[in-house]
């Protein structure tokens, strides 16, 4: 730890009770592993689909669940285990969820039929779902005043950068596999990694320790997976048809979130601790608006990674490593920028959103531009620094976003606030996931070989959630310069909670 960053603390972070744990850098680097690996597990599987359908003889529909089954219960599991993390212990939440990581991994690599490996991607996704909200949760209890930034913006790296390079990460591990079962050392690399972070973590992580006795609202839990499952399983299934069967299913998880919500205005009235407190979109600064900036984000951020390894290998006839080489100028633009601009967000605030998501913009769109009309011998190398461009603009996206949506947050709410944080953006990430792919094969239903135009088709589609994002950040930023407004806190902030005031 240097003096630098010892200096870093605001004065009032020491007079509210809060002492730094000089170990706090070194079990920052050890959630960032976790949370970097259970991301990456999002994306990383989708290059190897082919030879694993192969290889276990399995239908499409089968084979996409190893992706989409992961994705659904990482999301059902996310609030509920931030208010877990809350109201127990969140290291030991953390350490329990990334041993199971690491075992249903060693299981996902072992399956020897496909039904197996689906088992265990859901049980593997529902571990990386209560170990996600941890992560953020135990920034906000590690870190005050400007660390606190800094540590948010490694964080938000770690978040652009694992969706980013999934593709080329499958693709290296493929092609250093040898035989047609390489394909399980996707799931096994998790495994070493894994068991170092848990014994790491051991030693290094705070514990968060409780007085009297925790309550955790099953009613709430209940009601709100089941609107969360409600919304996103149509989603995962819009492959095999699941929008056009299960449209039904979109209204019915509507009405089950607004009584979801309905409730924890009525447990809040009471008195009671709620599962996802109504304050933090009413009197949180800035929640509100970073909760839906990300949101949008992710409608186009993420489907657009899958649009490109399906143009690229099908188009183009690129290999699985040739195509993530290909978009991994975004990776790196994201992760420079991502560093950096941590420590820009307190002088520039809503601004550098703004300009991130600009620079998204016109990296993306130019790319699309240039892979739909440049020559395809030269395309993609061209729009090589365009899409650092991107990247650059992706890295001024995310972890300001985060940084902005929960540094006001108080400390015994910052599981719950970040597992709803990434709950929205799981959400978001499956409809552009179902979106994106489906209009892409729609144009190559009718036009077989018109790859461009199905790309084309697609980024453009992604660049609209993109802009959304934008316009609210940017009527967010429009607002701050009119009307100016001081820190407005939950009522019971964290300098007057006596959960508070004993976090190491």
């Amino acid at each position: 730890m240097t003096a630098s960053a010892a200096g870093g603390h605001d004065q009032g972070a020491r007079e509210d009770g809060y002492e730094p744990d000089p170990k706090r850098w070194r079990a920052l680097w050890v959630t960032l592993v976790a949370g970097f690996m259970s991301l990456l597990d999002v994306s990383i599987v989708a290059v190897a689909l082919p030879t694993i359908q192969q290889q276990l003889h399995a239908s499409a529909a089968e084979v996409q669940w190893v992706v989409s089954g992961y994705a659904l219960s990482f999301g059902l599991a996310l609030v509920t285990a931030g208010r877990l993390g809350d109201a127990l212990d969140r290291r030991r939440i953390f350490l329990i969820a990334l041993s199971g990581f690491v075992l249903f991994s060693a299981a996902c690599g072992a399956a020897p039929n496909i039904t197996l490996l689906v088992v265990a991607r859901l049980a593997q996704g529902l571990a990386a779902g209560f170990m996600a909200p941890q992560n953020s949760a135990l920034i906000q209890q590690m870190f005050r005043g400007g660390e606190r930034g800094r540590a948010f913006g490694f964080f938000g790296a770690t978040v652009g950068i694992s969706s980013a390079v999934g593709p080329l990460t499958g693709g290296l591990i493929l092609a250093l596999a040898e035989g047609a079962q390489g394909w399980r050392w996707i799931f096994y690399v998790n495994v070493p990694i894994g068991i170092l972070a848990v014994l790491l973590g051991r030693r290094l992580l705070p514990r968060t320790r409780r007085s009297g006795r925790e309550h955790v609202d099953l009613p709430g839990v209940l009601l709100l997976g089941l609107g969360v499952l409600a919304l996103m399983y149509p989603l995962v299934q819009a492959e095999s048809g699941g929008l056009a069967r299960l449209w039904w299913m979109f209204p019915a998880g509507a009405a089950l979130l607004f009584v979801f919500t309905r409730w924890q205005r009525r447990l809040l009235n009471r008195g009671a601790q709620p599962l996802l407190d109504p304050r933090l979109f009413t009197t949180v600064r800035g929640y509100a608006v970073g909760a839906g900036v990300g949101t949008l984000y992710f409608i186009g951020f993420s489907g657009v990674w899958l649009v490109f390894a399906l143009f690229y290998q099908h188009g183009l006839g690129f290999s699985p490593l040739e195509s993530g080489l290909a978009v991994t100028p975004f990776a790196l633009g994201s992760a420079l920028a991502a560093a950096v601009s941590g420590r820009l967000v307190d002088r520039l605030g809503r601004l550098l959103t703004v300009g991130g998501l600009t620079g998204v913009i016109l990296g993306l769109g130019g790319t699309a531009l240039l892979l739909r009309f440049a020559p395809l011998d030269i395309a993609p190398w061209i729009a090589a620094p365009v899409l650092f461009l991107g990247g650059v603009g992706g890295g001024c996206v995310i972890s300001p976003n985060i940084t902005m949506t929960l540094r006001d947050v108080p400390v015994h709410m910052a599981g719950a606030a970040g597992g709803a944080l990434q709950t929205g953006q799981r959400l978001g990430a499956a409809v552009g996931t179902a979106a994106l792919p489906g209009l892409y094969y729609l144009v190559l239903g009718s036009r077989s070989d018109d790859y461009r135009g199905a790309l084309f088709l697609a980024m453009g589609a992604g660049l609209v959630g993109m802009a959304a994002s934008l316009a609210l950040a940017a009527y967010d930023w429009r607002r701050d310069r009119r009307t100016p407004q001081p820190h407005r806190p939950c009522p019971d902030d964290v300098t007057h909670s006596p959960v508070h005031a004993r976090q190491t």
